[in-house]
Formats: C-alpha cells, structure tokens, sequence
C-alpha cells in the first residue's frame, strides 16, 4: 500500500513518543545507582556488577524481543500492540524500581535492585524496539524518513535534558512537600514520586503516539542475532573501527555523567547543592540540545564530519581540563563551571550524531566490499555497543565510590540541608575528581588514536562508494 505524506499532527506524536521514553531512560541510567547506592545504601560494587550484568543480558534479549516484533501479526499492526504492552509494563517497573520498601535488609535491596532493574531492560527494549522499527510502516522512505528520524532523535534529546535539568529539583522540593525529615528521606520520597509523574508521562506520551499514527503499511522487519552482529563486524573494518569508537567515547562520557552528582554534592558541597547541580543540568542540557541543532549544521558548512569529530573530542578533552583545574581551586561559584559544561555538553551533543552517520557509512562500504547489505545488522549493533558502554562505564563509576568511600552516611531526623562536603575526606574527593576527568580523557584520547589510525571513509570517499553501488544495483537490474 502506497503511504501517503505524514501529517504534521504524526511528526509531532511521534517526537512527543521520543520525549517519553528518553525522560524514562534517561532517569533509569543516570539516578539508578545514585538511589540505590547512595541513598538506600546498597554496596557500590553490587550495583556495578547488579548494572553491568543487566546490559550484558540485554544484548542476548534485544534480538529476542526484534524477533518476537516480526513476527507478530494483529489489526493493531505488528508494532503498536508492543509499543502499548512495553511501556506500561515498564512505566509499573520503573516506578516499582524507586519505590522500594524500606523494610527490606541489605540482602533483600540487592535482590530488589537486581530483579527491578533487569526487569526494566527487558520491557523498556519491549517498547523501543517497535517504536524505531515502525518507521517505515507510516513514512514513504527517502527524506521524509530521514527527517522524522531527525525529528525523534532531537526530541529524545529534548527528553533527556529534562530530566538531566529538573530531576534533583523537584526530587528534593517534592521529598520537603510531602513530609521528609532528614536530607535522605526527603530524597527517598521525592524519586517516588518525581518516578511517578514521568511513568504517567511516558504512557501518556506513547498512547497518543499510538492513537495518532497508524500503520500504513505492511514491512519486512528484519533482525539481527547476536551472531549475526558479530560476523558483520568482522567482515567490515570500519563498522568495528566505528563500535570501537562509539564504546570509548560513550564510556567516557557516562562515566562523568554517573559521578558528577556524587561531585556536587560531597565536594563542590553547600547545603543548597542540588540548586547548583541543577543549575548545571540546565545549562548543560541547553547547550547540548543547541549543539545538535544549531553548531553543528554551522560547522558542517565550513569542515568535513571527520574534522567536527575530532574538534568534538578537543572540546571534551578541554572541558574535562578545565573542570579538574577548577576542582582543585577553592572556586564556590558555580557559574564558573559553566565553562567546562559547555565543552562537554556540546561536544557530546556533536557526537552523537556524528557516530550514528559514521556507523551509517559503513553500510555502503560493507556492501560493496562484502556484496551484502548489513543494514539492519548494523544499526542494531549501535544499541548494543551504546548500551554495553553505558554498563562499563556504569561499573568503572560504582568501583570508584566504592574505592572512595562516597555515600550518605546521615543519620540526622532534624536535619533537613546539610553540608555534605564537609564529612568527606579530601582523598576521596580527590579520587572522585581525578576518575570522573581524567579516565574520561584517557578514554577519548584513545579513541582520537584508533579512529585516526582505521577509520579511511572520508567525504570523498563516502561519495564515490555510493555511485560504485549505485552503479552495481544499475548492473544487477539491467
């Protein structure tokens, strides 16, 4: 059946669709480990291994779930049945995940930790599978598609920013609210809560998606074994210089993201820490969003996308400098740290987009030099190797709190803002310093190296791989 032009009523459905799920995953992977860790007091090496784990599980799972998608066959179509099932199984689990009973022992909250989070990746890859799969059942192909793609890729991002920007907020605003004592209870309520509120959210978000848009077509989704990925990689070079690429960036970056909460409130310190972390978010969130939007369709006019990854990696490196020396004057303000957060933020806004078109040229170049085209393969691969470096750098951080010593140890009922910094030795907060900038550095160093070294598919390059494939598919079909 012939799809007709998507209505602007579907673009934006479906972009409120990626606002949804970023804001759940995004709070799973940033808050998951500060929760259970730092708050209910679940050992740092348990989460490591509890996270870790959970991603190693999710890359024998995902093919699973793309299996069982492709094979479904219902009035509502193949997708919008899972997408349905997906996210309110995983909008229970999440909320299930912050929620935990405060009666439960050290034993019983690892188990806790352990079976909720492992059971929010697989419903969570229930519902994110079928929502990027389905694209091509409402969309033409062509431009339209890679708009739209565009289109939800930038509202994940939007997503995402806010819950980097408003979480801490409302979660201690929300925890005073609704009764909280000491610092940890108000924090322990306030996620159970702010938890709540982005659940509803998300369902709220994917129901209208899947009332708005309807499946105009019927496709062959195709899906990758793990197997599968593997000899796709082996057989094209530069789809692993690329995975490579994407897991040494991505571990350095998260790494960060993990521990710059434990920063601010045990070392940059001050009873009103959560305003300055927000502040921070805020500023950061903006800057990476902007930096998706706006720098780099400028800087595309003036260099090629391998010089914009490398001046990405220069601003990170930068960033990460400029951070550490701040952390070891006895700066206070944080306006100042706003020049490290726009390094940061923007450069990785720049890089993801940047990898996601790196991956996408190994396509052409895997077909020409391989005469097949693992498209599907590939793009399934980038999950995989996004997550996996999500759980390394998720393991790094716990090993790092656990080494340092870093948690809240307040026992207070009366007290209600405390300066935590204050109760931290300065080894430990030199530790916490030096892992969350400089590994990040190394990490990206290394990855400065090995892509410069294999990565070979410049603009010019790129371009004359798609007129030799264009001009075998002519050859074929003549």
């Amino acid at each position: 059946m012939e799809t007709k032009n998507l209505k602007t009523s579907e673009k934006i459905s479906y972009g409120l669709g990626a606002v949804g799920k970023d804001m759940v995953y995004m709070l799973s992977a940033s808050y998951v480990l500060y929760y259970f860790q730092d708050l209910l007091g679940v050992s740092a090496v348990a989460m490591g291994v509890i996270l870790l784990a959970a991603r190693i599980f999710d890359a024998f799972n995902d093919p699973i779930m793309g299996l069982v998608v492709a094979k479904t066959r219902t009035r509502m179509g193949k997708f919008r049945p899972w997408l349905l099932i997906g996210t309110l199984t995983n909008a229970v689990v999440l909320f299930m995940m912050f929620a935990a009973p405060p009666s439960l022992d050290a034993k019983g909250l690892v188990a806790y930790a352990a079976v909720t989070y492992i059971l929010w990746g697989v419903t969570y890859t229930m519902m994110d599978i079928p929502y990027w799969s389905m694209i091509p059942a409402f969309t033409k192909g062509g431009k339209e598609r890679e708009n739209l793609t565009t289109l939800a890729r930038s509202c994940a991002g939007v997503g995402s920013a806010i819950i980097q920007i408003g979480t801490i907020f409302c979660v201690t605003r929300l925890g005073a609210l609704l009764g909280g004592t000491s610092s940890r209870e108000i924090e322990i309520i306030g996620f159970k809560y702010v938890t709540l509120a982005v659940a509803v959210l998300f369902v709220v978000f994917i129901a209208i998606m899947c009332l708005t848009i309807k499946e105009k077509s019927n496709v062959d989704m195709k899906t990758a074994s793990v197997g599968q990925m593997f000899k796709a990689l082996l057989q094209n070079d530069q789809a692993m210089v690329v995975v490579l690429t994407i897991v040494l960036v991505n571990c350095s970056i998260y790494i960060t993201s993990n521990l710059v909460i434990y920063f601010f409130k045990y070392d940059f310190g001050g009873t009103g820490w959560y305003n300055s972390y927000t502040l921070f978010n805020m500023f950061g969130g903006a800057m990476q969003i902007l930096a998706m939007m706006l720098l780099y369709p400028l800087l595309r006019k003036k260099f090629s996308s391998i010089s914009i990854f490398y001046i990405s990696l220069g601003m990170a490196i930068v960033g990460y400098a400029s951070l550490l020396v701040m952390a070891f004057t006895s700066m206070s303000n944080v306006f100042l740290l706003f020049i490290p957060a726009f390094c940061i933020f923007s450069a990785n806004g720049m890089l993801s987009i940047l990898t996601t078109i790196f991956l996408a040229n190994t396509v052409d170049y895997g077909e020409l030099k391989n005469n097949r085209r693992d498209e599907s393969v590939i793009f399934s691969m980038q999950t995989f190797v996004v997550k996996l470096a999500s759980g390394i750098a998720i393991f790094i951080a716990s090993l790092s709190l656990q080494i340092f010593s870093l948690s809240n140890d307040s026992t207070s009922e009366a007290e209600q803002l405390i300066d935590f910094s204050q109760s931290v030795a300065q080894s430990s907060k030199v530790g916490l310093r030096m892992t969350m900038t400089i590994v990040p550095v190394v990490g990206l160093l290394v990855a400065i190296i090995w892509f410069k070294r294999k990565y070979i598919l410049t603009d010019e390059k790129i371009a004359q791989i798609s007129e030799d494939v264009k001009a075998r598919h002519a050859s074929t079909e003549a």
